[in-house]
């Protein structure tokens, strides 16, 4: 990246993860307002005051206690929204490639269905020619022949039209049973074209309603909780990343990235602020896998669609290795993807109602790292 990328990046580290940049728990975060230790004196108005604040500290407390809980249920449904999105991701994904399969059948069975209309003419053809010339017996067509030579031409001609005979009779076979076996091939993959149909509209029904339950629970809360709650996102997210980078994990992460690792990670840069959408894969909004797949696309490496399928089929290293460009999946069931991008930060889609963004690296729970290329 260029200097004025690396810039942009690093300060936008520094107000999503400080830690990040400064390496200090809790340096994101100011010291909450604590009492004024010096002793007051005391009198009615004073225990009064007393007891006013100790009430409303306790009420701020368990309002705290509440809005966790909220978050808490807040990060299960987006990511039961995040599992369903990438089923429904995938159900697209199969049902393209199926449609392009059967697409593909469908034009070999036109063109074996001509080839076949082709052979039964050229069959009808050789059955005429040999009932008009062979209602003699042999011996008997060499008796009438004046020309003893001229019947062992025409018995040779026979023999080699016998033979031709033959072979386009196999042929006409050959086709019928390719044409037979198109046509179930095809017939299964309407079965599972389907299948993944209905696959893909259940998912949709799921992300939906988890969508729609965890905006419901927001819309519950008022301004100043909302922010709160945003707080609370922002410290666990700065928690988890502390505690990741008090491992001194990133003094051993020194991977360069490659030339392709270099074009996927300006390509998911060039995309910070862009809204999250499930099921998205840009050019205006993307969701995590959508992100990181179109990403590679442009690097020239294109990469499975979702982030359970990038977890399987590429390669994976291990964390210390990992180098920008790499992917980072996130929880154990590989339900997030996001790619990392140098000094211990990401770039990634978030969730529903937020947008394209950097973050730790750390600060959520990481399955493993998997490497797209191999440059």
């Amino acid at each position: 990246m260029g200097s004025g990328k690396r810039t942009l990046i690093t300060a936008a580290i520094a107000l999503v993860c400080t830690v990040t940049v400064l390496g200090t728990p809790g340096a994101a975060y100011a010291s909450p307002e604590r009492p004024d230790p010096r002793p007051a004196p005391f009198d009615g108005s004073a225990a009064a005051t007393t007891s006013t604040s100790a009430s409303a500290s306790a009420s701020a407390s368990a309002s705290d206690e509440v809005l966790e809980s909220v978050r808490r249920k807040l990060d299960a449904l987006y990511h039961d929204a995040a599992v369903a999105t990438d089923a429904y991701n995938a159900a697209e994904e199969k049902a393209e490639k199926q449609s392009a399969q059967i697409v593909r059948l469908a034009r070999e069975i036109v063109k074996d269905q001509e080839r076949l209309a082709e052979l039964k003419d050229r069959a009808g053809a050789a059955a005429r020619a040999q009932y008009r010339g062979g209602g003699l017996p042999p011996e008997m067509r060499l008796w009438l022949s004046r020309d003893p030579q001229e019947f062992l031409d025409d018995a040779g001609t026979v023999r080699q039209g016998e033979h031709a005979t033959t072979g386009l009779i196999a042929e006409l076979t050959r086709t019928q049973e390719d044409l037979k076996q198109y046509a179930s091939d095809a017939a299964d993959e309407w079965k599972r074209l389907d299948a993944n149909r209905k696959a893909k509209a259940e998912a949709k029904k799921e992300i939906e309603k988890q969508i729609a339950a965890a905006e419901e629970l927001q819309s519950r809360l008022k301004e100043q909780e909302r922010e709160r709650l945003q707080k609370l996102e922002e410290q666990a997210a700065h928690q988890a990343q502390t505690a990741w980078l008090d491992s001194g994990i990133l003094k051993e992460i020194r991977g360069r990235a490659s030339e392709e690792g270099q074009k996927a990670v300006r390509f998911a840069t060039d995309q910070i602020g862009k809204p999250y959408v499930w099921g998205a894969e840009g050019p205006k909004s993307y969701d995590c896998s959508g992100l990181t797949s179109q990403a590679w696309a442009a690097a020239g490496a294109p990469i499975p669609r979702t982030s359970q399928e990038q977890w399987k089929q590429l390669k994976h290293v291990d964390i210390k290795d990992m180098r920008p460009g790499d992917l980072i999946i996130y929880f154990s069931d590989a339900s997030h993807v996001a790619m990392y991008i140098g000094d211990g930060a990401i770039v990634h889609a978030p969730r529903p109602g937020r947008t394209v963004t950097i973050a730790g690296a750390g600060s959520m729970p990481i399955l493993g790292v998997v490497r797209p290329d191999s440059g």
